[in-house]
Parts: C-alpha cells; sequence; structure tokens
C-alpha cells in the first residue's frame, strides 16, 4: 500500500483538494472542487476546505495551500482572499474545522514548487531556480540547490509602479481582454525584471495556463535562462501541501 496524505489547494476562485499517492506524486483519486465563497474569510473557506475532505471520508493529516505568506502556518498576507486571513492561525482553525487531525499550511506556490523539484519539470535541477504559477495573480517559488527560499511573493513586485500582478497574472490577461501577443510581451517584461534580480537557470511556468504552452511560451523574449511548463499542471499545489503535510 503506498503512503498517502491529503492534499489541499486554497485559491481565489476555487478550493480543490484529493488523496496524494506521495511515491508516484500525483493524485491517487480524482480530484473534488468547491468554489471560494465570496468574501473568502476565514470561517466561510474553512467550511469549504472541510467539505472537501469529507467528501473523501478522509481522516489522516491534511496538508493546505494558501494564496500568501505563511509562517508558522500563521497567515501573514491576502492579496486575493478577504483581509481578516492577516494573522490568522489558519493552521489551527483547519485543525478544528476538521475534528482536531494535524493542519500542515505553507504557500500555494511553494507547495507548487516543492511538487515540481521533486516530481515535475524542476527534477534533478540544481542552481537557481524559479517557479511562477500564472492564475488570478503571480505566485513565486524560489529554489536554490533544491531548497526552498519560502514565501518570495515575486508576484507583487513592482513594476513601472504597478504590482507586478495586476499587469502580467492570466486575471490581467482576461481583465483586459489582451492578445496572446500582448500578454506575452508584458509577462517578458515582468521575468526580465525578474531575471535581473536572481539570475535563475531555469524559469517552470505553473498555473492552468501551463496546459497551453504552445500559446505564449515562444513569444517569451529577452529571457537568458531556460523556460519550462510546469509537469505537473495544476495539481502541483495538492502534491505539494500532500508532502509538506508528510514531513
Amino acid at each position: 500500500m503506498s503512503m498517502q496524505i491529503f492534499g489541499v489547494d486554497i485559491g481565489g476562485s476555487g478550493i480543490k483538494g484529493a488523496p496524494v499517492d506521495l511515491e508516484q506524486g500525483d493524485l491517487a483519486q480524482e480530484r473534488h472542487k468547491v468554489l471560494t465563497p465570496q468574501p473568502a474569510t476565514p470561517d466561510g473557506v474553512a467550511g469549504c476546505v472541510a467539505e472537501v475532505v469529507r467528501h473523501f471520508g478522509w481522516d489522516g493529516p491534511v496538508g493546505v495551500t494558501f494564496p500568501g505568506v505563511v509562517t508558522s502556518g500563521v497567515t501573514r498576507t491576502a492579496a486575493n482572499m478577504d483581509k481578516s486571513w492577516i494573522g490568522v492561525d489558519t493552521a489551527a482553525l483547519l485543525s478544528r474545522e476538521l475534528g482536531g487531525r494535524p493542519v500542515t499550511v505553507l504557500n500555494d506556490a511553494d507547495a507548487a514548487g516543492v511538487a515540481e523539484m521533486t516530481h515535475g519539470a524542476g527534477r534533478g535541477r540544481g542552481g537557481t531556480v524559479i517557479l511562477l504559477t500564472l492564475g488570478t495573480g503571480i505566485g513565486s517559488a524560489l529554489f536554490t540547490d533544491g531548497r526552498l527560499v519560502p514565501n518570495t511573493e515575486l508576484g507583487h513586485l513592482e513594476l513601472k509602479g504597478h504590482d507586478a500582478e495586476t499587469r502580467a497574472s492570466v486575471k490581467a490577461k482576461e481583465d483586459g481582454d489582451l492578445t496572446w501577443e500582448r500578454w506575452a510581451h508584458r509577462l517578458s517584461r515582468y521575468m526580465q525584471h525578474v531575471e535581473m534580480l536572481f539570475s535563475p537557470d531555469l524559469f517552470i511556468i505553473g498555473g492552468g495556463v501551463s496546459r497551453k504552452p504552445e500559446k505564449f511560451m515562444p513569444l517569451i523574449e529577452g529571457v537568458r535562462a531556460e523556460i519550462v511548463p510546469a509537469g505537473l499542471q495544476n495539481n502541483a499545489g495538492i502534491v505539494g501541501a500532500a508532502m509538506a503535510a508528510k514531513r
């Protein structure tokens, strides 16, 4: 019997989860998804997380990702969630909601990065690797020789006087009705800026958009580092959450 732990990925639009086969680095069952409540308050979201976990009748440890800075289970920022998350002991809140079972909470992009470095596009890669998750916002995970530097939140770098994710996220593309070319130009400017700061050997592009890399990856210009799509696509967060809960 392979080792399984439950992973939940909290996003700005959806909350999805599944049991994860840790040896395979993939979902053990089809994931279950519910819509993120609006407003996305701690109590509302905690109820949805419990709903996802109960859907599978799961009673073991649970790993959960959060779109913001997380230190020792406490959520410190909440750019795309309700501001009432700031300062909440989210690990304790979710543990109570799930009847006392142990809960580990980490930044969503960090979780996706850990999964990609172990089972996906970053496997076996040394040097400096940066995963960017492109979606409602931009998440980031920074690795040096396989070790994570947590909570980098590079989506909030300032670019031409703007919070970068308001210009280069997938939401920015959709809200502005941008062509792939126009959006790729913005993404290029952003990635050039990140490259100037960290000189990565490899960029891994995650989030739902990683399912169609041919639409935009050939259009990214002025970046020296190798650029590849995420191997686990949009399941990386769930897998990484489960991996963190095992540790």
